[in-house]
């Protein structure tokens, strides 16, 4: 399941955002939210256990490594995923 930028943008004060790029991506743009690479993400569980049952966006500059992390965490039980369709490419281009 994806979110449209539009309403990314509409409900960013109220969103958990899970950002997946490398540190040295988020040193460029900071979306905030918790922060997690991708390739780290099995290792770092525990820092989102609590929010298997809340809704959970996952942001990577595409859209394309988030849908990977969106299977990830769909095998480990996460219920309420959605990826930010385009990436925070196409969020930045609103």
């Amino acid at each position: 399941m994806e979110i449209t930028p539009q309403e990314f943008k509409d409900r960013l004060p109220t969103l958990t955002i899970l950002d997946i790029r490398t540190p040295y991506e988020i040193e460029e743009f900071d979306m905030g939210g918790i922060q997690i690479p991708l390739d780290e993400l099995l290792l770092h569980l525990e820092q989102i256990e609590h929010l298997k049952n809340q809704e959970i966006i996952i942001v990577c500059y595409t859209g394309l490594q988030s849908k990977i992390a969106q299977k990830i965490l769909q095998k480990r039980g996460f219920q309420h995923l959605r990826n930010l369709e385009g990436g925070l490419e196409a969020y930045l281009s609103l």
